[in-house]
């Protein structure tokens, strides 16, 4: 929302084009006055002349009111005002992402207190473009690897969903009229990978009335880092009456501030020694962005438009933004090459129209995504060198550096069609419903590689790699939806939605050591699987891809259902009450380790009480909601033996909250706006870490108990009991923001501070792993909780006409605060060399932009 307001251009005007208007406003109503008698003609000329004295008084004389505008939002799949929509909603305008200087998504997060995000890490790529986002506090935490569970929000480009495993795309926030997020299950419109929320990015469409342009330019510089800037602008052209085009372009390149520091590393019984000076470098996580996106917009009649889009993006990093407090604050040693290139664009297509008096939509969206990146791991093979004596020799028997780098490919294909059909919104009894169908392929290639490996230990046909990963991955999604609402009175309103899907989830192709380094294990894998289908000879295998040969090919298929149902009582025009029951759900899938069984869905149960009010005579909005979900046999990811991920489904969880909004024109110069949210999210039942033979999870399980998979004695009890928090998302996190503006001569100014905080969080679901990542050894702040953090944002600056300059300070008070924590391998090895991705240390900036 923003405040409405009346500039003060009018008090500018020459006198006398005031008298034109004046004399206009005569000449219009003289055929009027001719008609009238006398006493009503001078009546009227008096009222022309009292008039005429008005509106040469000066503006400043007028009475100028402050009040918060109507937003529109489309989260319920229909055209509404925000303070009508019975859900917790959470809509940041165009104005507000100007206002902040937002560019990309840890920007508007921080807006919007309902979300939290972490980082892949575990030896992938820690860089832009790989963040995992959550919503409400549904979060377990280890998520990001290809073979891991879906999300559990579902991020949206307009009507086409974006969401990839990996991690959310950093799609540049230049000409967005708005960021929704919709707090709380999503599963009836929504559907899969909407579990605990959705984030909806909604792009400015071609406007064929008029033309217009806009440019803008940024330059900022990190303290003790790198100098960044950004460039973007945008042009709307009108092609006819009913057509347009819209072009937006942009290159943005973020600054460094992790340094990777000389340094040797001695590995002690590889006796080998390390270095990496060819590597050290003075801010080493640079990224850059160039992208841009096109749109056309045809009126082919009054009733039906079409909108074809096409947006892309290519970014490439390089460093790290996890830093190693062994080494030092904000510093790495690392002797591997760490980057990313992502490259990736979405063809999309919007047809809507009327049949009678009923909309119709269809949305059709295709993403291609590419990731190559590369990352140290040279934890991995200390450590294992460490703790386990592994050693590695070349092809004379002579040891080698036992360090290992991942050089990875992705690969996303997703493609989706959604049909759907919405009657009349003004109707007392009104619906809207559809079909759904997405399918997203993965291709995953993944080569842990160690410079002079001897042939005999690589995997065949791959030189230098230990391990290999040559895989594909399907999910497919087909659904049908609707949400039914009937007014019971003008005050009394219902809804009853559900959602009826069917799932499938994929793994297929190779994964595993060469066979001169493993026997393959039980069930084989890797080399040691080939040996078991086709023999020793070679000569005999079948590859797959390039790999080997096939160790693994299953599937899980899967149909359920959702349900909703809300009631709404609006207690005035300007204030609402609502109470929510609603679902969500992910689908289960395969984990690649033939000992561990499927993972099976998990769904999330929504009971929520919120309202939506305007105060003041619309000065004030105070929306929020209190709700509980109870989270059933929620899906883990972790990293297990040999960096091999593995998904369990780990019993039950329970989330209280509250969450609120607000928004207050003090005075007409004067606003404030904010939003809190606070969470209670933890387990209802102990998490042991396996299941019984069907793959449900087992929640008793006391010391000297049988673990039934493998037949072993459990000695150690539950990994996580009753009453632990779930990990990564705050107890609390709120944001405060107040803008003051006003005219200095023909200028409008204005000063602007933000604070954000966010509560302290645990870093994993397991209590032993929290206490391994809390190693006193390393003389660090323990690590089994990240601390909580505030951070300050000012800004100031100018407005003429169709130009703005800003000056602005992020983190002003130079808040290293911490995001999040983790280890490049499994932690019950690496967890001694803990890593920590924080906010970015304080930032100065200037930006000029300018419509045209």
């Amino acid at each position: 929302m923003g405040i409405s307001k009346t500039r003060r251009a009018n008090t500018r005007r020459p006198l006398a084009r005031h008298a034109l208007a004046m004399a206009v406003i005569i000449g219009c109503q003289s055929g009027i006055a001719l008609a009238q008698d006398p006493a009503e003609a001078a009546q009227a000329a008096q009222a022309q002349a009292d008039q005429a004295a008005q509106q040469t008084q000066p503006a400043q004389a007028k009475p100028r009111t402050a009040t918060l505008e109507t937003v529109t939002v489309t989260a319920q799949k229909r055209t509404e005002d925000l303070q009508k929509v019975p859900i917790s909603i959470q809509a940041v305008s165009a104005e507000t992402l100007e206002q902040h200087q937002v560019s990309n998504f840890q920007d508007y997060v921080k807006l919007l207190p309902s979300v939290a995000f972490g980082t892949a890490g575990g030896g992938v790529f820690s860089g832009p473009g790989f963040l995992q986002v959550y919503m409400r506090g549904v979060a377990s935490g280890g998520d990001g690897n290809h073979s891991g569970p879906q999300p559990s929000v579902g991020v949206y480009l307009d009507e086409q969903p974006i969401t990839t495993i990996t991690g959310a795309l950093d799609v540049h926030m230049y000409d967005i009229a708005r960021v929704e997020a919709l707090a709380g299950p999503q599963g009836t419109l929504y559907g899969a990978s909407s579990q605990s929320g959705t984030l909806r990015i909604i792009t400015n469409k071609p406007d064929a009335s008029a033309f217009a342009a806009s440019a803008a330019a940024e330059v900022s510089a990190i303290e003790d880092g790198g100098i960044g800037h950004v460039l973007e602008g945008m042009v709307n052209i009108p092609l006819a009456s009913n057509a347009a085009v819209r072009v937006v372009g942009w290159n943005r390149h973020d600054a460094g501030y992790v340094d990777n520091r000389p340094g040797t590393r001695f590995f002690p019984n590889s006796g080998i020694t390390q270095n990496n000076d060819i590597l050290a470098d003075d801010n080493y996580n640079t990224a850059n962005a160039t992208g841009a996106r096109a749109a056309l917009k045809w009126d082919i009649t009054d009733e039906w438009s079409i909108t074809p889009s096409i947006m892309g993006q290519r970014q490439t990093a390089r460093g790290s933004t996890g830093w190693d407090p062994s080494v030092g604050e904000l510093q790495v040693n690392h002797a591997y090459p760490e980057s990313s290139r992502d490259t990736w664009n979405q063809a999309a297509l919007t047809v809507q129209g009327k049949i009678g008096n009923f909309d119709i939509t269809y949305a059709f969206g295709h993403l291609n995504r590419n990731v190559e990146s590369e990352a140290d791991y040279s934890d991995y093979g200390y450590w294992y060198d460490t703790l386990a004596g592994y050693t590695f020799v070349d092809d004379n028997g002579n040891f080698v550096n036992p360090s290992q780098y991942i050089q990875a490919k992705d690969a996303y294909r997703m493609t989706s069609h959604e049909l759907r059909v919405a009657s009349p919104g003004d109707a007392r009894l009104r619906f809207v419903g559809g079909l759904f169908w997405q399918q997203n392929k993965h291709d995953i290639e993944q080569r842990y590689r160690i410079d002079g490996l001897a042939a005999d230990l690589e995997n065949t046909g791959w030189p230098d790699t230990i391990w290999l990963t040559e895989q594909d991955r399907q999910d497919k999604d087909e659904a049908v939806f609707g949400e039914l609402t009937f007014d019971i009175t003008d005050a009394w309103h219902v809804t009853a939605g559900g959602r009826w899907f069917r799932a499938n989830n994929s793994l297929k192709g190779y994964y595993g050591f060469g066979y001169g380094y493993s026997d393959g294990g039980d069930p084989p894998y890797g080399e040691g699987a080939c040996v078991a289908q086709y023999g020793a000879d070679k000569a005999n295998w079948i590859p797959y891809e390039g790999a080997p040969c096939l160790v693994n090919d299953r599937q899980v298929r899967e149909s359920g259902s959702l349900g909703r149902f809300n009631v709404t009582w609006d207690l005035s025009d300007t204030k609402l009450l609502y109470a929510t029951y609603s679902e969500g759900y992910r689908p289960g899938g395969i984990n690649r380790r033939g000992t561990v069984p499927p993972y099976v869905s998990d769904y999330l149960k929504n009971y929520e009480f919120g309202w939506k009010t305007m105060w003041l005579d619309n000065r004030l909005a105070w929306n929020g909601a209190v709700f509980r979900q109870d989270w059933d046999d929620f899906q883990f990811s972790y990293l297990g033996a040999n960096g091999l991920t593995e998904i369990r489904n780990a019993g039950a969880a329970r989330i209280d909250g509250v969450e609120m909004e607000l928004q207050w024109a003090v005075t007409y110069n004067f606003r404030l706006t904010g939003g809190v949210a606070w969470y209670d999210a933890k387990l209802t039942e102990d998490y042991c870490g396996y299941g019984d033979l069907a793959g449900n999870p087992i929640t008793v399980c006391p010391a000297g108990s049988v673990i039934p998979t493998t037949g072993d004695i459990n000695t150690v009890g539950p990994q996580a009991v009753e009453g632990d928090r779930l990990p990564i998302t705050p107890r609390f996190k709120g944001n405060l923001t107040g803008r003051y503006t006003w005219d200095v001569g023909q200028y409008e100014a204005y000063v602007q501070g933000a604070v954000f905080h966010v509560g302290d969080r645990t870093v994993d679901l397991r209590d032993l792993e929290r206490g391994i990542l809390g190693d006193p050894s390393i003389n660090y702040t323990p690590y089994q909780h990240l601390d909580a953090y505030t951070t300050l944002d000012v800004s100031m600056g100018w407005q003429r006409g169709s130009w703005k300059l800003d000056f602005f300070v992020r983190n002003a008070t130079n808040e290293l605060g911490d995001l999040t924590h983790f280890a490049e391998c499994n932690i019950g090895t690496c967890g001694g060399q803990p890593y920590t991705v924080s906010t970015p240390p304080r930032t100065f900036g200037v930006r000029w932009s300018r419509d045209f």
